[in-house]
C-alpha cells in the first residue's frame, strides 16, 4: 500500500480537463494525507458521539488520535456482531451510528460458513462513487483512446434478502448496480459498456451472462478491454462461451433470442440489439469450433488493449491461464475495495501483477496499520498511522468507517504460504505444458497420523505430453518443502503429520462448485474459491471428481534448529 501522491514523470498527460481535475483531488488527497486522516477521525467521532458503542469509552467529546486509540479496543466482526445483529433484528436506536443504517452489505461469510453482515448508510454510495470517478482518469495516462471504443465487463447482481427488522441485505456491488449512481449515471465516453443495464440487473446468473456475451459478441470490432471484477469470474465467462456458443451463434445467425431468456427487461432491450448476421455467426463459430482456444479473447475481440480484473492475491494463481486465453494481455488491476470499506485505486494500473501496489485514499475511512510480526506472535504491538507506514514492512489493516465501524480488524490469511507451495510445485508441470487452474484444501484427520488433501484442477495444453503419476507425486514433495518449518518439523522429526496427498480432479469440477455456492446464495462478483474446505456437500462433490491421486514419496528436508 503507498501514499506516495502522483509523481507527473511516469504518467502522460490528463485525458481532459475532468481528467485533470480528478488527478488534482488524488494529489491533494495523498499530498496531505495525515491532515486528512485526522480530519475524517474527528468527524466520525463527533457525529457519532452520542451513539451507544462510543458512549461506553471514556472520550468525553475528544475526537484526537490519541485519545480515540487509547479508549476504543481495536476489535474483530465477532465482537461487533452481537450489536449488529441488534440492528438487523430492528433497533433503530443508534447503536454504532448516529446516521440510519440504510442497508447492510454482505461478505463472503466467516470460517463457519456464516455471511458477515456490514452496515452501511446512504452516504458512503457517494465515497464509492467517487473512487470510481477516479479509474478512468488515472488509466487514461497509460492507455490512449479508450473513449473510441466500449468495455466487455461481465458484471452481475445477486438477489437481495431482508433481516428480520426488513432492512436489505446484499453485496456491496449488488448495492452499487442498483443504485441510481449507476443506474442512471451520465453519459461518459470512455466508460461505455457493451452490456446494457438490463442484462447486468437480471438476478438470473445464465439469462444475465448469456445477454451479455451476446452483446459483447455482436460488438466485438467495438470492444478495447475485456474484464469483470475478479480474474476467476472473467474465466467463468470463456467457459460460458466454451459451452455456450453454438446456440449464441445460433441467435447472432438467425436475429432471434435463446428462449432460455425470459427476463421481460432482457427481452424488450435485446430487440434493439438483436439483427441477423450470418457472417459474424459464421465467424465465431469457426473460431469457437476449434480445439485449440488459445488466445481466444484476441481473437474474438481483437482490438482488445488489456483486461481489467484483479489478479493479485488469491486471484494471482490465474494469471498463466488468462494469459493462455489472452495472448498474455495486460492485466489491469485498479482498485482496493471489500464490503466493510472502499480503500484506493492503483496509481499505475498497467503495472506487471507482481508489482502491483494500491494507494490509500485517506478521505475513505480512518485506517490504522498494526506491524505483521511473524516471528514474534504474542507480543503486542501499537498501531500507526496512514502517514507512517515504512516501505517494505508487512501490515494488518484497521479501519474505522462513517458507517459505525470502529477499530475493526481484517481477517488474517495464510493463503500466501499455500499459493506459494502451489506455485513451486506446478513448476515441474511446465515442462509438460500444464498449469494448476484451480485449487483447494482439506485437513484430513480421519487417517493416522492426519494429513494434508490438495485438490487441484490441471489445464494440459498437449494432451500428447501429460504429466506422469511420478512427477505429480514429486509435486506433493514440492509442496512440503515450500511449506514451513513447523510443518516440516511436524512430519519428520514429530511424525504427527503423514505425507501431503494431492487428489486431481477432472475439468469443470471448481465450476461445479461455484454453481454449487451460488445456489446457496454466493455473489458472482464477489465469489473467491474456498482454500480450505470441510463442509460435507463439498467434499462429496470434490470426491466424486478425483480422477488421480498422488501422496508425497519422501520426507521434505528439515533440520532442527541450533540452540546456544
Amino acid at each position: 500500500m503507498e501514499i506516495d501522491p502522483i509523481s507527473s514523470t511516469q504518467m502522460g498527460s490528463p485525458a481532459s480537463q475532468k481528467d485533470a481535475k480528478a488527478l488534482q483531488f488524488i494529489e491533494e488527497m495523498t499530498r496531505n494525507a495525515d491532515s486528512v486522516q485526522q480530519n475524517v477521525l474527528a468527524q466520525i467521532l463527533t457525529r457519532n458521539a452520542e451513539t451507544e458503542y462510543l458512549k461506553g469509552f471514556s472520550l468525553d467529546g475528544a475526537t484526537d488520535r490519541e485519545t480515540f486509540k487509547s479508549e476504543v479496543p481495536i476489535v474483530t466482526y465477532e465482537d461487533l456482531q452481537p450489536l449488529i445483529q441488534r440492528i438487523a433484528n430492528g433497533d433503530r436506536s443508534p447503536i454504532l451510528s448516529s446516521h440510519p443504517i440504510s442497508e447492510f452489505l454482505t461478505s463472503s461469510g466467516t470460517s463457519a460458513g456464516e455471511r458477515k453482515l456490514m452496515p452501511t448508510i446512504k452516504e458512503e454510495l457517494d465515497r464509492r462513487q467517487l473512487l470510481y470517478s477516479l479509474l478512468m482518469p488515472v488509466m487514461n495516462l497509460y492507455v490512449k483512446g479508450l473513449d473510441k471504443g466500449k468495455a466487455l465487463y461481465f458484471l452481475f447482481i445477486k438477489s437481495e434478502t431482508r433481516t428480520p427488522g426488513g432492512l436489505v441485505a446484499r453485496p456491496v456491488l449488488t448495492s452499487y448496480y442498483k443504485s441510481d449512481h449507476f443506474k442512471t449515471r451520465p453519459y461518459d465516453p470512455y466508460n461505455v459498456y457493451t452490456s446494457p443495464n438490463e442484462a447486468i440487473l437480471c438476478p438470473d446468473s445464465f439469462q444475465s451472462m448469456y445477454a451479455q456475451m451476446l452483446c459483447g459478441l455482436y460488438e466485438r470490432e467495438q470492444v478495447l478491454r475485456v474484464g469483470a471484477v475478479f480474474a476467476s469470474g472473467l474465466l467463468r465467462a470463456i467457459r460460458f462461451l466454451q459451452l455456450n456458443w453454438q446456440q449464441l451463434t445460433h441467435d447472432i445467425r438467425t436475429g432471434s433470442l435463446n428462449p432460455k431468456v425470459t427476463d421481460v427487461s432482457i427481452r424488450e432491450c435485446m430487440t434493439r440489439i438483436l439483427r441477423p448476421d450470418p457472417d459474424l455467426a459464421d465467424f465465431i463459430a469457426r473460431e469457437c469450433g476449434k480445439d485449440n482456444w488459445e488466445r481466444i479473447i484476441t481473437r474474438i475481440w481483437p482490438n482488445t488493449k488489456y483486461l481489467e480484473v484483479i489478479v493479485t492475491g488469491a486471484m494471482a494463481q490465474y494469471i498463466p491461464t488468462l494469459d493462455y486465453y489472452s495472448g498474455g494481455l495486460p492485466k489491469a488491476c485498479t482498485m482496493y475495495a471489500s464490503s466493510e470499506c472502499y480503500f484506493g485505486l492503483n496509481l499505475n494500473p498497467m503495472c506487471n501483477p507482481s508489482e502491483v501496489s494500491y494507494t490509500i485514499m485517506p478521505n475513505m475511512a480512518y485506517f490504522e496499520f498494526l506491524p505483521h510480526q511473524p516471528n514474534s506472535p504474542g507480543v503486542p504491538v501499537q498501531p500507526i498511522d496512514l502517514a507512517n507506514v515504512e516501505i517494505g514492512k508487512e501490515y494488518e489493516l484497521v479501519i474505522t468507517t462513517y458507517a459505525g465501524l470502529y477499530r475493526i480488524d481484517s481477517d488474517k490469511t495464510d493463503e500466501a504460504e499455500l499459493q506459494a507451495a502451489i506455485d513451486n510445485a506446478s513448476q515441474l508441470l511446465r515442462e509438460f505444458n500444464t498449469s494448476v487452474v484451480e485449487y483447494t484444501s482439506y485437513a484430513d484427520t480421519k487417517t493416522i497420523p492426519g494429513h494434508y488433501v490438495i485438490y487441484w484442477e490441471l489445464l494440459a495444453k498437449d494432451s500428447a505430453n501429460l504429466a506422469s503419476k511420478e512427477v505429480l507425486d514429486q509435486c506433493c514433495l514440492a509442496m512440503e518443502e515450500s511449506l514451513n518449518s513447523v510443518y516440516r518439523q511436524c512430519r519428520v522429526a514429530d511424525n504427527s503429520i503423514g505425507p501431503l496427498e494431492i487428489r486431481v480432479v477432472k475439468n469443470g469440477t471448481f465450476e461445479e462448485l461455484m454453481d454449487y455456492a451460488i445456489s446457496r446464495g454466493a455473489s458472482i462478483n464477489q465469489y473467491k474459491v474456498p482454500r480450505c474446505v470441510s463442509f460435507t456437500p463439498i467434499m462429496e462433490l470434490l470426491d466424486s471428481r478425483v480422477v488421480s491421486t498422488h501422496f508425497s514419496p519422501s520426507l521434505p528436508h528439515w533440520v532442527p534448529e541450533r540452540r546456544c
